[in-house]
């Protein structure tokens, strides 16, 4: 027999909206040659691959070039995968254990939430060149562990971005998010993300980003509990909850192919 996975489109609330991402359940850990090696074929921004443990289940995440140590729509479709293929106890929440500490998944209704650690930036300068090829004027530029986060005049701007991805890749972060107040009053924020160093031109949503920009808005807004839309060209909607040092991230997620992988 083959390995089944699975293409879930996540903060989509229908088929080819949202960010897909496969997710491959494993019996056992492969070695991590080959766990890259079906990433770039499956060829999403993220491919998740998780194996049962005592506790729920380890949870690992590459993208078609590197591992990474953080990615929330994966994790949304990792739980999604598992409760649809009854791997998982759907009243119950799920485990996972990351290179970023145990992450939860919990269902909430129609949708997903996720319970993720807030990852709060702070004022940097931004590197020569990086506005330039980001081709916009910054209102502020930060930095956490993960990304530049860069906040612009309004939406309009951050939806007209052509960033130069080539000079883009030499920022020495995973990526890039770039943010602004939503003039949509269904929204309070809107946002993209440019990752060229990790393989991802342009992400179409990216629920680990929101760990900053849920901190960053709630302190700005003064509110705890925001709506957010992703304004890349697949778009989606993502909701987020500041609870102390914890972003609860929710939304909704569609299985769009099942598929199997051959062994030798």
């Amino acid at each position: 027999m083959g390995i089944s996975f699975y293409l879930v489109d996540a903060f989509a609330d229908r088929p080819f909206a949202g960010n897909p991402a496969v997710v491959c359940p494993l019996p056992a850990w492969r070695e991590e040659r080959w766990l890259q090696a079906v990433a770039a074929e499956m060829n999403q921004s993220e491919t998740a691959f998780v194996v049962k443990n005592s506790t729920g289940f380890d949870l690992r995440w590459f993208t078609p070039m590197v591992e990474v140590a953080l990615c929330g729509h994966a994790t949304l479709a990792a739980a999604h995968a598992l409760w649809q293929q009854g791997l998982a106890n759907p009243a119950q929440e799920i485990q996972f254990s990351t290179q970023s500490g145990i992450l939860k998944a919990t269902r909430r209704g129609d949708e997903i939430e996720l319970d993720f650690p807030l990852a709060p930036e702070q004022k940097a300068d931004p590197p020569a060149d990086f506005l330039t090829a980001l081709g916009v004027t910054a209102k502020y530029v930060g930095r956490n562990k993960f990304d530049y986060l860069v906040e612009v005049e309004s939406d309009a701007v951050l939806r007209k971005m052509s960033p130069d991805f080539t000079r883009l890749k030499n920022a020495d972060v995973r990526g890039t998010i770039v943010t602004a107040r939503s003039s949509d009053p269904r929204f309070d924020f809107i946002s993209r993300f440019f990752a060229p160093a990790v393989g991802i031109n342009e992400d179409p949503v990216t629920g680990s980003a929101y760990c900053c920009l849920g901190d960053y808005w709630h302190k700005r807004l003064g509110k705890s509990d925001l709506r957010a839309y992703q304004a890349s060209a697949r778009g989606g909607t993502v909701r987020v909850r500041v609870e102390g040092d914890r972003a609860f991230l929710g939304g909704k997620a569609i299985t769009v192919a099942v598929g199997e992988l051959k062994e030798e």
